[in-house]
């Protein structure tokens, strides 16, 4: 399995995949002209091609945005972060899955030939296949007199960060609600994240567009352009500088059309992130779809009883590799086969049993394959539930039916076995769903950081022991037999 094809392997898992992801990335404007338009390719990886579509518009302040389809992986679409030219020199990079593209375009913009790296430098060409619409006339912006009480748009974060280790550094992740409350579009050009007078990061160009969702329309390319009455979540992960205390406050201060708003003030959490045990034993463990800003997780901001809740913002899929790096041997069409199914599920510390489901059949194996139908009850399939101190709480979901050995009442012992991993609810192959939250409801809650007291890291640039860190996307690790 190459890299392509690990990387747009997402496993569903709770949400599904396709209510999460949408739109294209933001894609900077310096580029040759003539690329606006739809291109097809494919790269050759030993006897088998893996055909790609690059589809590019401009939007009507001259930005481009693209995306990567990957046409014989079920259409995966993967997000284009930045384009750069030069004359007819192109050069695109796909962050999601470690990948780039460097070619050149014909004296016609109808070619372009280069390369795509990803681990190993493949070839590439992209043919024309579709030209760009126009592009819309770009609007007056906004006089200042339009907005006598001030650029009309309502900041809030909706959750208060908690301070966590991962990597070696401290990091916050929480979510900003953009409001805007005037008759026309706002378009949105910058946000600053302060810490009192003292800027912490800043987010334009690339990096905006990427961290902004648009509730109930994910298809939206221009996420920027926020239209009279709507809203927009920007995602934010906010990495302090080594040697730095992490703030106790933040706010925000937002440009669009020229003007500025200050808002959406927070106090940040002083409560610690709770250590815990290894949630499984032993070694080959993919932190799939595990904590970073552009994981399935971190964007499953989901409408639960009347509240916008992401009760996964720091979920982890734990997914069994073999020495070949791939989860399954034999027929991938069979439960048994995934390196992962029938591990036991390990109490991540002394608690007490919340909640449990039993008895929602497994699936068989694939990303569309699923035994009953999706329902806020059924997503986690056959789950348990553990009240943990400080009123905290850990999920552990899609276990095999009938695998139980614990009921709600059940006080547990850190290491002692929950049940078995397996492949029931939201899942298109067996792994373990874990979470830790501020309550009881698997997804009407608020996700929280933990750290994990000790494991071992075996993939990145500085593998080994790894005390009262989380694990972040895609970290392989070893715990504890």
């Amino acid at each position: 399995m190459t890299r392509l094809e690990k990387a747009v392997r997402r496993l569903s898992c709770i949400v599904a995949a396709g209510l999460i992801l949408g739109g294209a990335s933001w894609i900077q404007a310096q580029e040759p002209e003539g690329l606006a338009g739809t291109w097809q390719g494919a790269i050759a990886i030993g006897p088998n091609t893996l055909r790609v579509k690059l589809e590019v518009s401009k939007t009507r302040d001259g930005i481009y945005l693209g995306t990567l389809v990957s046409i014989d992986q079920g259409g995966a679409r993967i997000p284009i972060d930045r384009i750069e030219g030069e004359g007819d020199q192109v050069r695109f990079e796909a962050r999601a899955v470690k990948g780039s593209f460097e070619g050149t375009m014909n004296a016609d913009k109808s070619k372009i030939s280069g390369t795509w790296s990803q681990g190993q430098p493949l070839p590439l060409v992209f043919e024309r296949t579709g030209e760009a619409a126009e592009p819309a006339t770009a609007a007056e912006p906004p006089k200042r007199g339009a907005h006598p009480l001030g650029l009309p748009l309502v900041l809030d974060v909706g959750f208060a960060p908690t301070p966590f280790q991962a990597d070696g550094r401290t990091h916050l992740c929480y979510e900003l609600h953009i409001t805007n409350w005037s008759a026309g579009e706002a378009l949105l050009s910058r946000i600053e994240v302060l810490a009192g007078d003292s800027p912490l990061a800043s987010f334009e160009g690339a990096e905006l567009n990427g961290l902004l969702a648009r509730p109930g329309a994910p298809g939206v390319e221009d996420r920027r352009a926020l239209g009279a009455g709507l809203r927009a979540v920007a995602y934010l992960w906010i990495t302090i500088e080594d040697g730095a205390a992490a703030p106790r406050s933040l706010r925000h201060r937002i440009t669009a059309d020229g003007l500025t708003v200050d808002g959406g003030e927070a106090s940040v959490s002083t409560a610690k992130p709770l250590v815990l045990g290894p949630p499984l034993r032993g070694s080959g463990w993919l932190a799939g779809n595990g904590p970073a800003n552009d994981s399935i997780h971190r964007r499953a901001l989901l409408p639960v009883e009347g509240k916008a809740r992401l009760a996964q913002r720091f979920a982890i899929d734990w997914v069994k590799l073999g020495a070949d790096e791939q989860s399954f041997e034999g027929d991938r069409q069979r439960n048994e086969n995934f390196h992962a199914y029938g591990e036991d599920a390990l109490a991540v510390a002394d608690a007490t049993v919340i909640a449990t489901k039993d008895g929602i059949p497994e699936n068989e194996p694939g990303p569309r394959s699923r035994a009953v139908p999706m329902t806020l009850e059924t997503l986690g399939g056959n789950f348990v539930v553990l009240g943990l101190p400080g009123d905290r709480y850990a999920f552990y979901a899609h276990l095999q039916p009938g695998s139980l050995r614990v009921k709600p009442g059940d006080a547990v012992k850190r290491g002692q076995a929950l049940g078995l991993v397996g492949n029931s609810g939201n899942s298109t192959e067996p792994h373990l769903h874990f979470h830790v939250s501020d309550g009881p409801s698997p997804l009407g809650s608020q996700g929280i950081p933990y750290l994990l007291d000790s494991y071992e890291l075996l993939s990145g640039d500085s593998p080994g022991r790894r005390e009262r860190q989380l694990p972040l996307q895609d970290d392989q690790v070893s715990f504890p037999e």
